[in-house]
């Protein structure tokens, strides 16, 4: 693939992540117990961002998961132990079974996670989502890049930071932010350029106090994810110069205390398509969840202890999950 021949061969130290993680002694990942199931149900997005590692938009109706495969989803998950089902996308909102998937997993105990771009909520055909999600106990991850608008529309576009903002008052009118753990409202923050993300546990005391002063605005917990070296943020990396600079800087931060809390340690990553991955970032790659050399194939197939014995997939892009403070879909690792 491209992408992954375009890493591997611009100079920075260490060609691969197994062998740095030899250099600090390490073995090979592998995987945890298994608490999350994370679905992306399509890429069909009502924004374009510049950062968007899943190359999601308004016009990717040619990757949507299917009604066999969503159900395929839900026989799987059954015989798993996962206490976590996470939806993301795309805007996962704007699948047109995306409550009857929300509805099925939380009869079944889970918690779900709704992983949100925050703009869609206001789209007329979405009306009361935030009451259903919240009256389900759905935690709402939203991505903010930042409380001020400069840097939040430098990243999504022009306007986002109002609509943002907008949308965020309907969240907590719904009850989302106020400290309820059934209507958990979690802000996600990727950095505008090609730097690692800062200290989650400051930057969150940072955010709640200005979003809260400048737009009396409340939210529970804030999580703060370094960017990916792949898809469009890889392709503003080669058009601005940046893409040696930045896996320098990665693999300069690498982190062995961050790969404990990893989440290709303890994730099950489902695409649209039904294929099975270590993490949404190998997803985005095609680097499929692999048996030695043998891809696991489709989620209809999928066999708990089988999944449990693998070798986790790697790459140069891993140094992006290690660098720093750790990165992984739950924010920092460390």
């Amino acid at each position: 693939m491209e992408q992954l021949r375009v890493l591997h061969e611009t100079e920075a130290p260490h060609a691969t992540f197994q062998a740095r993680l030899a250099l600090e002694g390490l073995a090979e990942l592998r995987p945890a117990a298994l608490d999350i199931f994370q679905i992306n149900i399509g890429k069909l997005c009502n924004m374009t961002c510049r950062h968007c590692h899943v190359d999601a938009g308004p016009d990717r109706t040619d990757a949507m998961m299917d009604a066999q495969t969503v159900a395929d989803c839900l026989t799987a998950l059954d015989r798993t132990t996962a206490h976590t089902v996470d939806l993301t996308g795309g805007a996962p909102e704007l699948h047109p079974q995306f409550r009857e998937l929300v509805e099925a997993c939380a009869q079944r105990g889970k918690h779900v996670i709704d992983r949100c771009n925050l703009t869609v909520l206001l789209l007329p055909r979405l009306r009361g989502l935030p009451e259903f999600l919240a009256e389900r106990g759905v935690e709402i991850v939203c991505s903010l890049p930042h409380y001020r608008a400069r840097n939040t529309d430098a990243q999504r576009g022009d306007g986002t930071f109002e609509k943002s903002i907008a949308a965020l008052r309907i969240l907590n009118a719904a009850g989302y932010g106020q400290g309820d753990p059934r209507r958990r409202l979690t802000l996600m923050s990727n950095p505008a350029g090609a730097f690692l993300a800062g200290d989650q546990t400051a930057l969150e005391l940072e955010w709640k106090r200005g979003l809260e002063r400048e737009h009396g605005l409340t939210f529970d917990r804030l999580i703060c994810l370094n960017n990916m070296p792949i898809s469009r943020f890889l392709e503003w990396l080669l058009d601005t110069g940046n893409l040696e600079a930045y896996l320098q800087r990665l693999t300069a931060a690498f982190n062995p205390a961050a790969i404990g809390g990893l989440m290709c340690r303890n994730t099950l990553s489902v695409s649209f398509d039904g294929r099975l991955f270590d993490c949404d970032f190998n997803q985005m790659l095609d680097l499929e969840s692999q048996d030695g050399r043998v891809p696991f194939g489709h989620v209809r197939d999928f066999d708990p202890a089988r999944f449990a014995s693998r070798s986790i997939v790697t790459g140069r892009h891993c140094f992006g999950c290690t660098a720093g403070n750790g990165s992984s879909c739950g924010g920092a690792t460390t």
